[in-house]
């Protein structure tokens, strides 16, 4: 039997050989984020002329790749489960799409339909065979059981991190080296309206709540506000920066947390180099799957769960559009929507969806009477508890419909509350 060190070396190839793996017609998956490959993709694009038909399937990608230019799309057509500044232009113009899912769904849309190449990224062996997943877990696990074809790419700059999150050399077909930094996200500035709404929503949370923090310059308001409190935890999908001042404050320990005691759980991290080296074999940072992480019922299990996410666009109904700007794709649901479950199945949840009241110098009200025509309902009104503005927190859940209108207009911009309300009593609503 050979050693992990002999299937290893066996297994070595270049990027060119790696991906000759991949046939005209294949499915392939790459992994999330800072887990995307990135030679590969190189070495994959250099094959434009010999594939035809293959699906290119990702999410939240990071990196602007070869085969992104348009000229590719019938070569290799992108899916994107998430679109970020480097595809969604492609998609706006029609060289690629986007596919509609909560994140925690897709490991089990990845069984249902397969996956003939699976690409990632992973940090160097260790002694037992085994390659980690580093910044990332997501949906690779899902990948990696009906995958027909896995192939790694090896980078030393990859911090460890503990959790479930690796994979023995033998279920790897071949492997390649690459030495890149991975790719860093700057810290969002934070605003003074940031603070504001930030300051709204620590005021309603408790010591030895558990949180799940979306990404922007308000999360990070938040979290400045809360370096006071006690005994906090993380059940998150993303790690990022936030995470660092909030360990250091002494106000994260994860000590209440009635599942995953002392943890901090997640299934992504981005942020700077000074994050991965904090996540670094850091045994209190667990990465799992994000059909545990985002899944409503496990979510619902954290003691005094609390969600806060950013939306783009709210109707006077309650409904949340985050990941469109009418019809144009600006994000990708993400798991919004599986966390605003959660919170509503945990006794003591709460949920809070954010938004500046205006946009476009101040132009135009992110509180509208109904959503822009093509808008997508990112989170429906059942499952949003609170919506927080620069001008205040209101709770809907449980309210009429007529409750909810007036809530929202108490708290979208003055210039245009008499507009909301004339837009109500046109529709009944008040």
């Amino acid at each position: 039997m050979l050693s992990a060190q002999e299937m290893y070396r066996q297994k070595l190839v270049s990027p060119e050989e790696a991906v000759k793996l991949v046939k005209s017609g294949d499915v392939i998956w790459a992994a999330a984020s800072t887990n995307e490959p990135n030679i590969l993709f190189e070495a994959l694009a250099n094959r434009k002329d010999e594939l035809k038909g293959v699906i290119l399937r990702q999410f939240l990608s990071r990196r602007k790749h070869p085969y992104m230019d348009p000229s590719y799309a019938s070569h290799i057509s992108v899916e994107s489960f998430f679109v970020t500044n480097v595809v969604r232009d492609l998609i706006k113009d029609g060289h690629a799409t986007y596919v509609p899912s909560n994140f925690g769904d897709i490991p089990r849309l990845i069984r249902q339909s397969g996956c003939d190449v699976l690409m990632f990224t992973v940090a160097p062996m260790d002694e037992q065979g085994y390659l980690n997943f580093g910044l990332g877990c997501d949906y690779t696990p899902a990948a990696i059981e009906v995958a027909k074809k896995i192939i790694v790419e090896v980078n030393p700059n990859m911090p460890r991190t503990r959790g479930y999150n690796n994979i023995h050399i033998s279920k790897v077909d071949v492997l390649v080296e690459y030495d890149i930094p991975m790719v860093e996200l700057p810290i969002p500035p934070v605003t003074e309206m940031d603070k504001t709404i930030g300051s709204y929503i620590a005021d309603r949370i408790d010591d030895g709540s558990t949180l799940q923090i979306g990404i922007g310059g308000i999360p990070n308001a938040i979290c400045k506000f809360l370096e006071h409190k006690k005994d906090l935890g993380i059940h998150t999908e993303l790690v990022t920066d936030y995470l660092i001042d909030l360990v250091k404050s002494g106000a994260l320990n994860g000590s209440r947390k009635s599942i995953h005691k002392g943890k901090i759980v997640a299934t992504l991290v981005e942020g700077t180099k000074n994050l991965f080296d904090f996540v670094n074999d850091n045994s209190a940072i667990e990465l799992h799957p994000v059909d545990y992480t985002n899944n409503p019922h496990i979510i619902a299990k954290n003691h005094k769960m609390v969600s806060i996410n950013a939306t783009i666009e709210v109707d006077l109904f309650g409904q949340c559009c985050s990941e469109t700007i009418g019809t144009t794709v600006w994000g990708g649901s993400g798991g919004q929507s599986d966390f605003a479950r959660g919170v509503t199945m945990c006794p003591d949840g709460k949920g809070f969806i954010v938004l500046k009241s205006t946009a476009k110098g101040g132009t135009i009200s992110k509180i509208v009477p109904t959503l822009s025509p093509g808008a997508s309902v990112t989170t429906g009104r059942n499952y949003v508890d609170h919506l927080v503005t620069e001008y205040g927190i209101v709770k809907l859940r449980g309210k009429s419909i007529r409750d909810r209108a007036l809530a929202l207009i108490s708290i979208a911009h003055p210039d245009f509350r008499d507009q909301l309300s004339h837009s109500a009593k046109q529709m009944k609503i008040i």
